[in-house]
């Protein structure tokens, strides 16, 4: 089995009324992390999680599908192998990481996607 999908970002341009709308129709936990327009959803136990960030308008690249792995460097090295782009490097999460790091690329029709791994 291959690497899952482990967290999605929905674009917003409200953050209130996203959380409004999916809590109302699909029964979703949502939460503000820290003072980020950064909002963090659960769909469910043991369910991929995702988050909803503030924009000024939202993205043309739509939703953002993260992928964990175990080593993004060796992948964002994988990506760049195979006709797809690194758009940032290895990046940690909050405080001395500890959400974790993440990286973004885009795949070789250019769809921008991310990466995350624990360590």
């Amino acid at each position: 089995m291959g690497n899952p999908i482990c967290h999605i970002e929905i674009p917003t341009t409200n953050l209130e009324e996203s959380k409004r709308f999916y809590e109302a129709v699909f029964g979703w936990e949502v939460t503000a992390w820290g003072n980020e327009p950064y909002w963090l959803f659960t769909t469910g136990p043991g369910a991929t999680g995702g988050a909803f960030f503030g924009s000024d308008r939202i993205s043309p690249a739509g939703v953002v599908l993260i992928i964990e792995v175990d080593d993004i460097p060796a992948y964002l090295a994988r990506v760049e192998e195979n006709n797809g782009e690194k758009l940032t490097e290895k990046t940690p999460i909050g405080n001395e990481a500890e959400m974790g790091y993440y990286a973004y690329f885009r795949d070789s029709v250019g769809n921008k996607m991310g990466l995350w791994s624990k360590k």
